[in-house]
């Protein structure tokens, strides 16, 4: 009888401790996982586990901004594609257009979101919010280029992005801060020595390369896959964009080394002139982006931008250049109905095609074509008198954005490369006696123009 007790027991005592173990399993499985962010249940009929992972920390993080009133709005590029082929039917539904989690549950490691800087404090109340929701956080900070030409403000750092991460996912913040040309601009993603390089697989990021330049966003709010998000209007456009960003600052620690060696000119002719030439660049850009025609600073307005971050006082002009692919006869019409009469008219669409518009007073708007050929580009060049051709070779060259006199607008990324092209070696030191057919590094004769073509190609008003 004691040996059948003893035996009663340790089989009580075995199965307890069995069912004390399935307890530990379902806890876990069924608490604590989900306030760790692992294991989710599933979502809208979607599968369970990564997937529904990636929808539950979106849905989380979603729920942390707003609960702090930080407006948002979703750019993730992977995503907004998926969004962009049923755009129709997303704005036409109001609880989304599909039982499936669709979007949000589609493969990869981060979810990006922007925030507009103005909009939120930076309150740390956020980021406690998020410690005891489970999320880890990292901050990346930098410089804020709006104030580098600011001698006694710059190296003032600035929030750039935020990494907000929950089990096997991880939200990206971009921040983005408003510019003097009245666009938007977000900083790289550069860490610090002492940041963890680990903490996410920071090269999978679509943000943070390097600078970029966007226009200000109109937005449209959503329902994907159940939850509430705001979006760009137009997806497509957003991400057209998103491939063309790429921003350059302006170099200004260059630039205060150059005017140290060569003092600005402050008389009242060189304000006035930078106020004009200020004036019609502004004016130039506003007509050829109605015409959606792509432009960029080039000659002399690229080499002021580019060595001294300002208008060359001297110039006299102000420098254009425009691919001849994106060339449109309504150019000049669009210039003359701004203001801008035509001043003369070199060469012809299929060679050597440079414009002239006369501003105000003096200052008058150069715009250049450029063709490719032979792995590279150039520009041609007219002499009145005597109807010779000239060609200016540069090496081949991307668009990137900038700001200048207060205006986004584009140089080539290649900037050094295009500039000592045009100007040489020294293209640092300043040069007032210029002559257009002899003096540039990159000039080459091209022949002369057939004296039957003069009346077309040598237009002079």
């Amino acid at each position: 009888m004691q040996k059948i007790n003893r035996n009663v027991v340790l089989a009580l005592l075995s199965l307890t401790s069995l069912v004390f173990l399935l307890f530990q399993l379902c806890y876990y499985k069924f608490y604590l996982s989900q306030k760790n962010g692992a294991g989710f249940s599933k979502v809208r009929g979607s599968q369970s586990g990564q997937d529904g992972t990636r929808w539950h920390v979106v849905r989380k993080f979603l729920g942390l901004i707003s609960s702090h009133n930080i407006p948002v709005y979703l750019i993730d590029p992977l995503i907004l594609g998926l969004v962009d082929k049923d755009i129709e039917q997303i704005r036409s539904s109001p609880d989304g257009p599909s039982p499936e989690c669709k979007y949000f549950c589609a493969p990869r490691d981060f979810t990006t979101f922007a925030l507009l800087d103005k909009t939120w404090k930076h309150d740390v109340g956020l980021f406690r919010t998020a410690e005891k929701m489970g999320f880890q956080w990292l901050k990346i900070i930098n410089k804020d280029p709006r104030l580098d030409g600011m001698d006694d403000l710059s190296g003032m750092e600035i929030p750039l992005h935020y990494i907000f991460k929950l089990a096997s996912h991880a939200i990206h913040l971009v921040v983005f801060y408003e510019r003097s040309g009245n666009f938007l601009w977000h900083g790289p993603l550069r860490l610090k020595q002492h940041m963890d390089r680990k903490f996410v697989p920071f090269r999978k990021l679509h943000f943070g390369r390097y600078p970029g330049a966007y226009e200000k966003p109109e937005l449209l709010l959503v329902s994907i896959d159940d939850l509430k998000v705001r979006i760009p209007k137009n997806p497509s456009s957003f991400l057209e964009e998103m491939s063309h960003s790429r921003f350059l600052e302006c170099r200004y620690r260059e630039a205060r080394a150059f005017f140290q060696l060569y003092p600005d000119d402050a008389s009242l002719d060189a304000v006035e002139f930078r106020k004009k030439a200020k004036s019609l660049l502004h004016l130039a850009a506003l007509t050829l982006n109605n015409l959606g025609v792509k432009f960029w600073l080039s000659s002399g307005t690229c080499l002021g931008w580019y060595r001294q971050c300002n208008v060359i006082p001297h110039s006299k002009d102000v420098d254009l250049g425009i691919f001849i692919r994106d060339y449109k006869a309504d150019i000049i019409p669009a210039f003359q109905k701004a203001g801008l009469p035509l001043k003369h008219k070199f060469g012809k669409v299929e060679d050597s095609l440079e414009l002239s518009f006369q501003g105000e007073d003096d200052v008058k708007l150069d715009i250049f074509f450029f063709y490719e050929e032979n792995g590279h580009i150039w520009n041609g060049g007219t002499q009145a008198k005597s109807g010779k051709k000239f060609k200016y070779l540069f090496p081949k060259f991307t668009l990137c954005w900038t700001e200048f006199v207060e205006l986004k607008v584009h140089v080539p990324c290649e900037t050094r490369q295009y500039v000592e092209a045009n100007y040489g070696p020294e293209w640092k030191v300043p040069v007032k006696t210029w002559d257009w057919k002899s003096s540039p590094s990159n000039v080459q004769d091209n022949g002369v123009w057939p004296i039957d073509e003069w009346d077309n190609v040598i237009q002079i008003y």
